[in-house]
């Protein structure tokens, strides 16, 4: 889950969303954005309430059911859901270059091809922190 504030004051952030749970009375209708990466199961509704009015909620996550829409966030916050699947070059290179301006990084564990096994045994006991990045390459850059 990926939190981008559109003020120039304020420092993008990255919080996992058991941490949007607990401090979403904090942060209330205090985001422009917000890129919703999960893929798990979960309600639209905690983001929608993080959203000032005329926010944008993109998805692009892919639950493997329908995720919860409460109605009124959504109404009365005039906020806009979006839903995305990966983009071409230019797409992929703007998001690349807003993540650059704004400090924003991702949290990923690199795993080589002879790991491969290991890390789909992982995801299977959900043991999973990071997202994984295979090295095709044989070698790991340092991140």
């Amino acid at each position: 889950m990926y939190i981008v504030c559109q003020e120039s004051h304020v420092e993008p952030s990255r919080w996992p969303y058991s941490f949007i749970v607990r401090h979403i009375k904090a942060k209330k209708r205090t985001l422009d954005f917000i890129l919703d990466t999960a893929s798990a199961n979960h309600s639209l509704g905690n983001y929608l309430e993080l959203l000032k009015v005329n926010g944008t909620l993109v998805v692009v996550g892919a639950p493997d059911k329908p995720m919860e829409l409460p109605s009124f966030p959504l109404i009365f916050g005039k906020r806009i859901i979006k839903g995305s699947i990966l983009g071409g070059m230019k797409e992929t290179q703007e998001m690349m270059d807003v993540c650059g301006q704004r400090n924003i990084k991702s949290d990923i564990e690199v795993v080589k091809t002879d790991q491969i096994n290991q890390a789909l045994d992982r995801l299977s006991r959900n043991d999973v922190r990071y997202r994984f990045v295979i090295d095709i390459a044989g070698k790991s850059a340092k991140m």
